[in-house]
């Protein structure tokens, strides 16, 4: 089994990979510099191992780092990688931006989970509750070769079915269609929305509606509109209906917005992300 170097492990993210390589054979070198991140560490049982030592065993290295830091780590540790060491990114945007630090000689994987969805009909309400995954729910997961070889492509997936397990199913993609993905679709667009939606709910409690009456009302009103809209029951929207909702889009949303999906759009979508808007 391969040696693995995991940076940021103790990290949010790095946590959830930390518990699921230790279910595995694989010799993995837990790498923290957070003092959060030592303590979490610390709460398994886990002694960091130094970055340096790390890297000189590693064959895989994974870093569980936040964007903002991608730059300035792959900076500092891609040139003391030992050629052929695969590495994996968890998030398109820094690959994308073409901020990180790369070799033609350390092959580049980048993966993402996609989650578990929505309508999850597991019959372990624990899984039901596992939101994000890599506990108990299935999730698929995305994965993009960004150099490196079919082989390495073979190593970098393997690892990613362990990191993000339990996995349904992994799509193969290319980097860039990974940051249409994320950041444009899931962050740009859905999650914008998401806050809308909680804003709006919140405004009508601050107008005097009872708290749990507009949450009940919300929470009826995002599963109908979610369901009819991708087909998972027979039925339409009404004609009332229809006529409000060009009302709200009109007044809600920019004429042209599908241009987020642009590549000049995306690639100032992930330039925004990992230099913070600089």
């Amino acid at each position: 089994m391969a040696h693995i170097a995991l940076f940021g492990a103790g990290g949010k993210m790095g946590c959830r990979i930390t518990d699921n390589l230790r279910k595995t054979n694989y010799t993995v070198y837990y790498v923290e510099t957070g003092q959060r991140g030592l303590a979490n560490l610390r709460l398994r049982g886990i002694e960091p191992t130094p970055a340096d030592e790390a890297l000189a065993q590693a064959e895989v290295a994974i870093l569980a780092i936040p964007d903002l830091l991608l730059e300035s780590v792959s900076a500092q540790l891609v040139p003391k990688m030992r050629s052929g060491t695969l590495t994996i990114v968890l998030d398109p945007a820094a690959a994308y931006a073409g901020v990180l630090t790369t070799r033609p000689d350390v092959p580049l994987f980048v993966t993402h989970p996609c989650h578990p969805p929505l309508w999850n009909d597991d019959p372990d309400p624990e899984a039901r509750r596992d939101f994000f995954g890599g506990i108990k729910a299935q999730q698929p997961i995305v994965c993009a070769l960004a150099h490196g070889t079919e082989e390495d492509y073979r190593r970098g997936e393997e690892i990613a079915r362990t990191i993000f397990a339990p996995v349904s199913r992994a799509h193969r993609v290319t980097v860039e269609q990974m940051a249409i993905l994320e950041p444009a679709m899931a962050e740009t667009v859905v999650a914008c929305c998401c806050t809308i939606i909680r804003e709006a709910l919140d405004e009508a409690v601050r107008r005097g509606v009872p708290e749990e009456a507009a949450w009940d009302f919300m929470m009826g009103h995002v599963n109908i509109p979610l369901a009819i809209v991708f087909g998972k029951v027979d039925a339409q929207f009404s004609d009332g209906a229809k006529r409000i909702i060009e009302y709200g889009r009109q007044r809600l949303i920019q004429p042209e917005w599908k241009r987020l999906f642009d590549v000049d759009s995306v690639k100032e979508q992930v330039l925004h992300i990992v230099r913070g808007g600089e």
